[in-house]
Formats: structure tokens, sequence, C-alpha cells
């Protein structure tokens, strides 16, 4: 459980990266922004990998329960991975700041910790939309003849895309209502050769 302290931490570090990148994430820079001295942050951190390793965990603290709930429902898989969709829609709206560092791999390619950390959150969610998929397909509601694989890469892909749009856009077009739209080519793209 974070502190108060390391939360507003986080939420600087994340706010810093986003304005000025990752370079301009220095352990200086933080406690300037946050008012506090240097030595505060470190009772709290010992480094810039620490703050960015907690970074990855707070987005997965608000992440994690949406893929592993969605396969634990029943129902249809399209609506499951529309939840989904739209879950990290809400989490992107509600702080924007955390774009800039979610999808912005490269800059943790030098660090394996970070590196890791990333990896195993693809493939986690990978492995839930894949577990959504292959039902889906068993039930006979998805397209059976595409690579389970393949769909799942066009869904992650589809979502990541969309956001960094967002982004790129200086966030200036509804995200959630962009992603509804989005979604229906994408059911249509899953459904289109069921068997």
């Amino acid at each position: 459980m974070l502190t108060e302290r390391q939360l507003e931490i986080i939420r600087t570090a994340i706010q810093l990266i986003a304005q000025k990148g990752i370079q301009g994430l220095t352990l200086k820079n933080l406690a300037k922004e946050i008012g506090i001295s240097e030595p505060a942050i470190y009772r709290h951190y010992e480094n810039k990998i620490e703050i960015l390793v907690s970074i990855l965990d707070y987005f997965l603290e608000r992440t994690m329960g949406i893929f592993s709930a969605e396969v634990q429902k029943e129902g249809d898989p399209l609506d499951k991975i529309e939840r989904i969709f739209e879950a990290h829609f809400d989490v992107f709206s509600a702080t924007p700041a955390l774009v800039a560092v979610i999808f912005s791999e490269e800059i943790f390619r030098n660090e394996p910790v970070l590196t890791e950390r990333v990896k195993w959150i693809m493939e986690r969610n990978s492995l839930a939309i894949s577990t959504i998929i292959d039902d889906g397909k068993a039930r006979g509601q998805l397209n059976t003849e595409a690579d389970t694989r393949h769909l799942t890469i066009i869904i992650m892909g589809s979502l990541r895309l969309l956001v960094k749009q967002w982004q790129m856009a200086d966030f200036s077009f509804d995200l959630r209502s962009s992603g509804s739209a989005f979604f229906v080519t994408l059911k249509q793209l899953l459904t289109k050769y069921r068997t």
C-alpha cells in the first residue's frame, strides 16, 4: 500500500515525464515540483528506477482486475473485450500523462527491471485476451479461421494505437467515444467469417 507521499511522488513523476520526457524526471526536478528536499524523496524511493517501477505498478493496480474479471465472466466475448477497452480509456482519460509512461517502452530498454515489468504486463494482458478469443471461438461466437495470436495482436495493437493517437493530438478528442466508434469496426473484423 502506497503512502500519501509516495502517491504524490508517483503522480508528480508522471506529470514531469509527460511535460519534459524521461530525461526531465530527475530527483532534483521531482523534489522542486513537490516542494520538498531531495533527501525527503530518498526516504520513499532509492532512485529513479524505483519510481518508474512504482509508476508501472500504479498502472497495473488500476488495470489488473479488468482483464482477470472479464476472463472469469460469462457472456459474449466481444462485450468482454469492449469492456476492457472502455476501462482502459477511463484510466487514461482520468490520468492522460500516464500514456507517456506506459506506452514508452523504449525508455526502459536499458533497464532490465523495467523491461521485465513491462514485458510481464504485456504477456499477462495478451494471455487474457487470447483466453477470451479462444472461448469465443469454441462457442462459435468469433471468427474461427483467424489465428488467435494474430487477433490478440490486432486487439492489443489497436488499443495502443488509439491511445497514442489521442496523446499525439494533445488529448483533444474524446477517447472513449472514439474508442466506441472504432470498436464497431473491430467487432465486424472479429465476427465476419464466423463458422
